[in-house]
């Protein structure tokens, strides 16, 4: 006879629909399927060094759902590519990670965000539209003349084009970076509708707060997550808001934090980070800031910032080198770039390594890059 299905309370059934959907009422939906699913399971279990465990209790199951390498080098076609699972398995499997690991849960929420958004990215790499003449050509104004006519039609075109898949990219990076960091330091993100931080000069108004944790005393902390300051953010009106943030907490009884990945220092970054101190906040700029996310997130949740997070920034940020020997001036030493279209599918060539991206449009994504939050 057949095993009833397990019954799943409000939390188990919360989670299960946060962590396999993605923007379900957007464009680009992403929902994963249990195949899926387990293959992330696998992969935390991976991650700490846990697969034993899951062996012991489900003998034989880690050969289909455990990766042989880290996730960023697993292709995607591995996770999508369906197994034989049993009708609950997924659920199972769930339950027993929660058992087996500690912070299970919140490391897969963290690890599915990521996942979600990678293949969302990757569907908008194949769907974003080439933009039209329409779009394009009153820019020619700035540079006709000074190259050949229909060779400045494809360089607005191709201009335009990366433009909208690099908007899109940092769309997509912003609604992941914040949540992941936030849930992986045990607190949570707040919209301005939340008021857990209201502004001084009129508290029927709330402020945005990257994460929002309880310290062990009571004591509320309010979050304010940056890649970097930069000196853009004055000119564009933006920096008395970001000054005020850390005044709008104090005197709404929180205490203030600020934590900047990017270390390289600037006139505003020092403004920024004595206005946190003067309010009785925190700021945690460079090595600093990476140390303290860490810390607080405890070992498990600080392997996956370290893995996920940290480790592919750096890797990146590597190639950088210093500009006459000054440490604060850095460039990239770009590799040489070439672009193709074949019968409507992409090809790009950088350096050495070339990437085919298959292409299916879709119209109603030529909106100028910008979208919804699809939380």
């Amino acid at each position: 006879m057949k095993n009833p299905p397990p019954k799943l309370d409000a939390e188990e059934s919360k989670l299960l629909t946060k962590v396999m959907t993605l923007g379900t009422a957007t464009n680009l939906p992403v929902v994963m399927t249990p195949s899926e699913l387990v293959k992330l399971i696998g992969v935390v279990y991976r991650d700490t060094g846990r697969t034993g465990q899951l062996d012991k209790v489900c003998p034989g199951i880690s050969a289909k759902i455990v990766p042989h390498h880290d996730y960023y080098s697993v292709p995607d076609d591995w996770f999508i590519e369906p197994i034989q699972l049993d009708e609950f398995e997924h659920i199972e499997l769930m339950r027993l990670g929660t058992k087996q690991i500690p912070d299970f849960v919140t490391y897969l929420r963290c690890l599915s965000e990521l996942h979600k958004r990678r293949r969302k990215y990757a569907m908008i790499l194949s769907a974003q539209p080439m933009p039209t003449m329409v779009q394009v050509s009153p820019r020619a104004l700035v540079e006709y003349g000074r190259l050949d006519t229909e060779a400045l039609a494809s360089w607005l075109t191709w201009r335009k084009f990366f433009y909208d898949l690099d908007n899109r990219s940092a769309q997509e990076t912003g609604y992941l970076f914040e949540p992941v960091l936030a849930a992986a330091i045990g607190g949570e993100p707040k919209g301005a509708r939340a008021k857990v931080v209201k502004r001084t000069d009129d508290h029927s108004k709330g402020r945005q707060v990257d994460c929002w944790k309880i310290r062990h005393d009571g004591k509320p902390l309010a979050y304010e997550f940056k890649l970097r300051v930069t000196i853009a953010a004055s000119g564009q009106g933006r920096f008395g808001e970001e000054l005020q943030f850390a005044e709008d907490c104090a005197s709404s009884g929180a205490i203030p934090v600020l934590v900047v990945l990017d270390p390289t220092p600037n006139p505003r970054l020092r403004d920024l980070q004595a206005e946190f101190d003067v309010k009785g906040g925190h700021a945690f700029i460079g090595d600093a800031a990476w140390a303290h996310l860490e810390n607080e997130a405890g070992g498990i949740m600080a392997t996956f910032i370290e893995r996920y997070v940290r480790a592919p920034i750096s890797a990146i940020s590597a190639f950088e080198i210093e500009v006459g020997g000054d440490t604060d001036r850095k460039r990239l030493r770009l590799l040489d770039l070439e672009a193709r279209m074949i019968e409507g599918d992409l090809v790009f060539k950088i350096g050495g390594h070339e990437r085919l991206i298959e292409r299916v449009e879709d119209a109603t994504l030529s909106d100028d890059g910008s979208t919804p939050n699809d939380e």
